[in-house]
């Protein structure tokens, strides 16, 4: 879609998002007033505690001695050299967020999330999960601190991520079905925001991206963008300078927009918000709502979905539970169409599981489906930057590991194992 919008501003973050949560005309916030009341005190809890430096450092202590943080930054070297490329030239890096406590980035929002609830009175949180990493991640942060938990989750996604939803279980939160419409990530999202409508004095819903009303896309980019804070460091204390590219999947967006945050007033540096491509380009057959959405509201934010005839949001497909969303988070819709992000960034199903199964053999790391969009896209960028003979050093976010998914995968993909 052709961008009317005035270029991008820089310094970025000094006027994105504006007062109201919006990027440019996505964004803000359409909730009833009962609702919105409840997120306006959030909002002013986020901004006061935000700069408290005993909350700063309870955050610091516990992303440290508790989650594993700084998370390493890895040289990809067989992968890189699977498409012909090497060390100098053209680089594959793994930023190892599988190896943040829980297995994926989302304990990053989580932690963060669950102590706003507590500052706020809460004694419950509540969420939407559709890999089953948000609600584990939040599963673990209410454990951590006391607090009860609810986690919806669609019912074809509590049957194909079995084993996170046992984790959740055994962590002491109650899961709930989504057994509506597709029964998938969407439908959870319904759900937890009925649930969470009928009770908003003692509960929070704890967004489990950078999607939903303002505050939270930017309070879950502002937690998140320590992935990429520590990508700078650590690349550069690793390889010299800057990444030429940034590659992470994109279905919400948070583990793509906490890797691209710092990097964003830096031009030079490519950004690639990966969206399921599915098995077909019909609506029904893909998640890729960027490259094929169009303006919309739901969920109380305005972004780019995708559309059924009668304008409601459409059905989706992503071998990817976490990933099958009919939106993306605003901020993400802003970059995509004033040109800041490549439109158009895609792996197939096909191209994903063939991904899952080379980081595997290749170095000895199970991605989760999610993550494994992001090393597909990252191998084709790397193949055509050693076909064009020029360099290209890669970052890749590799946002989650793949235990929940390997039984889903030998059912359904087995067939597709390297011999």
């Amino acid at each position: 879609m052709a961008s009317s919008l005035p270029p991008i501003p820089n310094p970025y973050h000094e006027s994105m998002p504006d007062s109201k949560g919006f990027f440019g005309p996505f964004g803000g916030s359409f909730l009833p007033p009962a609702l919105q009341e409840q997120m306006d005190i959030l909002a002013a809890a986020y901004e006061k505690l935000k700069n408290d430096p005993s909350f700063i450092a309870e955050l610091a202590d516990i992303r440290k001695n508790y989650q594993g943080r700084p998370t390493p930054l890895q040289y990809a070297a067989r992968l890189t050299e699977s498409v012909g490329g090497k060390r100098g030239e053209v680089e594959i890096w793994l930023k190892r967020e599988d190896l943040n406590h829980s297995g994926a980035h989302k304990l990053n929002h989580c932690m963060p999330e669950v102590l706003l609830a507590k500052a706020t009175g809460k004694t419950k949180v509540i969420a939407e999960t559709g890999a089953g990493q948000h609600g584990v991640a939040l599963a673990t942060a209410a454990a951590f601190f006391g607090l009860e938990c609810e986690i919806h989750m669609g019912a074809v996604d509590i049957e194909k991520e079995a084993p996170n939803v046992a984790r959740m279980k055994i962590l002491g939160a109650k899961v709930i079905p989504a057994e509506h419409g597709l029964q998938t990530l969407k439908e959870a999202v319904d759900s937890a925001f009925e649930a969470y409508m009928k009770d908003p004095e003692t509960q929070l819903y704890c967004i489990g991206s950078v999607v939903g009303p303002h505050p939270f896309p930017y309070m879950v980019r502002e937690f998140q963008k320590v992935v990429g804070e520590e990508v700078k460091k650590q690349f550069e204390e690793q390889a010299g300078g800057i990444p030429d590219s940034l590659v992470a999947s994109c279905g919400g967006g948070s583990n793509s927009i906490g890797l691209f945050t710092p990097f964003i007033d830096t031009p030079s540096v490519k950004l690639h918000a990966v969206e399921p491509l599915g098995n077909g380009s019909a609506l029904g057959q893909h998640a890729a709502s960027i490259a094929k959405g169009e303006p919309g509201t739901m969920h109380g934010f305005a972004s780019i979905m995708l559309k059924d005839e009668a304008g409601e949001p459409g059905p989706v497909h992503s071998v990817a539970s976490g990933l099958d969303y009919p939106s993306v988070g605003p901020e993400h819709a802003y970059l995509a169409t004033v040109g800041r992000t490549e439109k158009g960034a895609g792996a197939t199903d096909e191209e994903t599981i063939n991904a899952f199964y080379e980081c595997s053999r290749k170095e000895g790391i199970i991605p989760a489906l999610e993550s494994a969009h992001a090393i597909a896209y990252a191998l084709k960028l790397a193949k055509k930057a050693v076909e064009e003979g020029r360099k290209e050093r890669i970052v890749v976010n590799l946002s989650g590991r793949g235990d929940k998914d390997m039984e889903y995968v030998l059912q359904k993909y087995g067939h597709m194992m390297p011999q």
